[in-house]
């Protein structure tokens, strides 16, 4: 599913509120971008027996008071299986899920930080890490930037 698809699979999907749908419109651009700049469509993302996310928490080395937490996603099954033994939940699955659901998902986290995108199968280091806040920045200047040009004057004469 490319990525267009993927946000019209999220625009039929938003609850009929008549603000969701219209929501998820404007912010597609920078869905869309963010997406852009990964380079799978779908990743793994590990869910818990509760049906919630595999949030991990960080500690700076050189500063433990410092953390942050953040949710892995994988480009396949095997990479996503490979983390489990790492886990603390009993019951863990990997789940595919297309990329911009994934950052639309981080709009609602309060609790997450980031999500970190392992881009290469087999190779954890190759990573990109997307923050809540460069997320957020990036939906506001894409926003900012569609209403100044909407305003502009046409230049027909």
């Amino acid at each position: 599913m490319d990525v267009d698809q993927q946000i019209q699979e999220l625009i039929a999907n938003a609850p009929k509120d008549g603000k969701t749908p219209v929501l998820v419109r404007a912010i597609a651009p920078a869905l869309k971008n963010m997406a852009g700049q990964l380079s799978h469509s779908q990743y793994y993302v590990v869910k818990t027996d509760d049906d919630g996310w595999l949030i991990t928490p960080l500690q700076n080395r050189s500063d433990p008071s410092l953390e942050k937490k953040v949710v892995y996603a994988y480009p396949t099954m095997v990479d996503a299986r490979a983390s489990f033994h790492h886990s603390e939940h009993p019951k863990v699955l990997a789940v595919l899920i297309p990329v911009t659901h994934i950052l639309f998902q981080m709009l609602a986290m309060k609790t997450v930080n980031s999500t970190v995108f392992f881009e290469s199968p087999g190779n954890i280091t190759p990573a990109i890490e997307v923050t809540q806040s460069h997320l957020l920045t990036t939906i506001k200047d894409v926003y900012r930037e569609s209403q100044t040009l909407s305003q502009k004057p046409s230049d027909i004469a």
